[in-house]
């Protein structure tokens, strides 16, 4: 069990960010379903569903096509759902919250990964647990999770001896470059060539219906992978931002170096950190996805990987730094009123720089099928995997 101060820290940051906030929110509805599988009309399930419904900025954005009476007075849309989120708070302090397990809490941080969207507003779910009445609510959920020690990895180093690249639908492994520098090169020259254009062309008002590469991760150019977990499938099966709904997939081991130096992403200041040292300015690429999701306006930043490439073979995204600080914008310069968003980078995953790297090629194959409530991937047979 985790002592009280780091228990406390640890939910503090769990109720940081939108993704944690998501996860803790999720991880009740799991609790109170997997305890009461017949909701009534009562329960916190529908309540937090009509609750998120109301603040959808889909939802409410359509308000203005409500129906008019036949005297042209506006009225409410039939059957529309009236639970605020000091009720869905109330009903949530009611449930009884499961003992973390590994099993429920990969299942309920895959939710929240899975849910993560940098393009558009956060959905109603993220809404409502970012209001006043819930996020004191969710504080138990938060002080549940940090006292159990199964949390702990979320905040620790690269794990170098389980890495795991995974292979969606056949995919070929991206191929680790002879040249890291030529790479990232061109990928920046792109990044670069892309800013000139939506400079040229884009409106700069950021409410202006625009929308770009809205990712701030490494290029896809380079190998990533993540460690696997207590049942021995990899964490980029379960954690994955902006999926396309993948049903099958392959894993391979990454072998890396101990000496290949890696810089660690524990939490927001790490992340303003590697972009005020290796700035980028992408703010016309930017600025109009990243205003949707986090209502920021101003000068937009991300680390130029060509520039820490020089001073690091690797970068990790550490799960606890992903709850916390993702989907948010994060200061970088007061001088410059700049900012950035960590968006598009999978929790716990490495980007290499390192032409050290080296794939082991022996494949594992793996299907997502139904466990119960569940959807969980496991391992194909050999016959499976051949076919």
């Amino acid at each position: 069990m985790n002592s009280s101060a780091a228990a406390s820290t640890i939910a503090e940051r769990l109720l940081a960010g939108p993704r944690g906030r998501r996860f803790l929110l999720e991880y009740a509805l799991a609790s109170e379903l997997a305890q009461n599988p017949v909701r009534s009309e009562e329960s916190f399930g529908p309540a937090a569903f009509d609750a998120a419904y109301r603040l959808d900025p889909a939802v409410i954005s359509g308000s203005a096509r409500r129906l008019q009476s036949v005297f042209g007075e506006v009225t409410e849309e039939p059957d529309t759902p009236m639970v605020t989120p000091a009720e869905a708070a109330e009903r949530l302090d009611m449930v009884e919250l499961l003992d973390p397990t590994p099993k429920t809490l990969r299942s309920a941080l895959a939710v929240a990964v899975d849910n993560a969207r940098y393009w558009q507003e956060p959905d109603g779910d993220d809404v409502l647990a970012a209001t006043p009445d819930m996020r004191h609510a969710l504080r138990r959920v938060a002080e549940h999770i940090a006292a159990s020690p199964l949390a702990a990895w979320w905040w620790t180093p690269v794990d170098r001896f389980t890495q795991h690249c995974v292979l969606w639908e056949g995919a070929a492994p991206v191929s680790i470059p002879d040249d890291v520098h030529a790479t990232l090169l061109a990928a920046r020259d792109q990044q670069w060539a892309d800013e000139r254009v939506a400079l040229q062309e884009r409106d700069p008002d950021p409410t202006a219906n625009w929308s770009d590469e809205w990712w701030s991760r490494p290029p896809v150019t380079m190998p990533s992978s993540a460690r696997k977990l207590f049942d021995d499938s990899p964490a980029g099966l379960w954690f994955v931002e902006d999926s396309f709904g993948w049903e099958q997939a392959q894993s391979m081991r990454l072998l890396v170096s101990d000496d290949d130096s890696v810089f660690e992403i524990r939490d927001a200041s790490d992340w303003a950190q590697l972009c005020a040292r290796f700035p980028m300015d992408v703010t016309a690429q930017k600025r109009h996805d990243w205003y949707r999701t986090t209502g920021r306006i101003g000068r937009w930043i991300i680390p130029d990987w060509v520039q820490v490439a020089e001073h690091y073979d690797a970068v990790h995204l550490q799960v606890g730094a992903y709850l916390s600080a993702a989907g948010v914008a994060i200061p970088v310069d007061d001088v410059t009123d700049s900012a950035s968003v960590i968006a598009g980078w999978d929790p716990d995953r490495t980007y290499w720089f390192s032409s050290n790297v080296a794939y082991d090629y022996e494949r594992i194959g793996w299907l997502l099928v139904e466990d119960g409530v569940d959807m969980v991937w496991k391992p194909m047979s050999a016959q499976e995997t051949h076919t």
